[in-house]
């Protein structure tokens, strides 16, 4: 077992996650893929493979549990019903996703919620596509665009280093369907950010989370549309 494999393996007991050989697999594929681009189109300033790995795997890893949980107490998707061979039609949409954090990551933990991952740089949006295809994740698909323009609806709108809360769901507002929820990746908590925020959007939980291997302060930022319909 290689010294990537280990920390990875060891991250996800940390964090409570169960993955199939295969899926283990798919990240350290997903991990290389990302150095290898990154050295032409600069993907992300983070080189240094460990540090991908707890920068970025082990960080999008960490709202994989969250995510399920919030699926299964809303009611989307009727829970998990992939656990049994089904597969319910939730959608996510990544925004600004970049190399893909954390839409790729929850595409290979998830695989029967469609992840769309959205970015203004075409560069980006291919590198999504051919993720999708070296991968073999039929449901993960990267788009170019800006966020305003999208017609299609989600259940869920996440982001990860962003925008500030404000921007990122008035930009993303239309993309949200009507039952669905914004999942905000943050650092601290973001109490000036959330004081911001329009009337119409309301915070339902600020959740904490504890990423291995990096001592920084991590929070999730759940929120819905109010009134809620």
């Amino acid at each position: 077992m290689s010294g990537l494999e280990h920390g990875l393996q060891q991250g996800l007991v940390e964090l409570g996650l169960s993955l199939s050989a295969g899926q283990v697999a798919q990240l350290l594929d997903y991990l290389a893929l990302i150095r290898k681009w990154t050295q032409v189109y600069n993907l992300t300033a983070v080189r240094d493979p460990t540090e991908i790995l707890s920068h970025h795997l082990l960080d999008s890893l960490a709202v994989v549990k969250p995510l399920q949980q919030q699926l299964v107490g809303s009611g989307v998707g009727q829970g998990l019903a992939a656990a049994f061979g089904h597969a319910p039609a939730n959608r996510l949409l990544d925004v600004g996703s970049g190399a893909g954090l954390p839409g790729v990551v929850i595409a290979i933990c998830c695989p029967w919620i469609e992840v769309h991952c959205v970015d203004t740089v075409g560069k980006k949006a291919a590198f999504i596509q051919q993720v999708a295809l070296a991968l073999k994740l039929p449901k993960l698909r990267g788009i170019h665009a800006r966020v305003e323009r999208l017609t299609d609806k989600y259940q869920v709108v996440s982001a990860r280093a962003f925008a500030s809360l404000p921007d990122f769901t008035t930009w993303s507002l239309a993309a949200l369907a009507e039952d669905g929820v914004w999942m905000a990746m943050k650092g601290k908590h973001p109490a000036a950010e959330i004081a911001a925020l329009p009337r119409d959007v309301e915070v339902f939980h600020v959740e904490p989370l504890k990423v291995p291997g990096l001592a920084a302060e991590r929070c999730i930022v759940w929120m819905r549309k109010w009134p809620k319909p």
